[in-house]
């Protein structure tokens, strides 16, 4: 079994920049590919990032490309998410989620994550 918790979330005013953690407890953190969605009121949960076991390999959609940046340190089991150049339209809750793997592949579908936190509230103001 595989526990995420996610930190970090908050009010941050249009421009400004949020770090977010996402803290993995149970089965060993580097056999897992690790990703970031999120959801805003009345949208379906969107894929934003992830990054592979390794850390060689990362997806980004294409609205936070250039932006946000996902990293992860097994030693720590934690995985991150800089975000900066936040714009209103990136006001959501923050899921992160696992999946364990056995290659690099990074998946982008909800579906194919097993494991989901609870979620952080990032609110970005105008």
């Amino acid at each position: 079994q595989v526990q995420l918790v996610e930190s970090g979330g908050g009010l941050v005013q249009a421009g400004g920049s949020l770090r977010l953690s996402c803290a993995a407890s149970g089965r060993t953190f580097s056999s897992y590919v690790m990703g970031w969605f999120r959801q805003a009121p009345g949208k379906e949960r969107e894929f934003v990032a992830a990054i592979s076991w390794s850390g060689g390999n990362t997806k980004y959609a294409d609205s936070v490309k250039g932006r946000f940046t996902i990293s992860r340190d097994n030693a720590k089991n934690t995985v991150y998410l800089q975000m900066n150049s936040l714009k209103p339209e990136d006001k959501a809750v923050y899921h992160c989620a696992a999946d364990r793997t056995y290659s690099d592949y990074v998946p982008i579908a909800r579906r194919e994550y097993d494991y989901w936190g609870q979620g952080t509230q990032v609110t970005v103001s105008s």
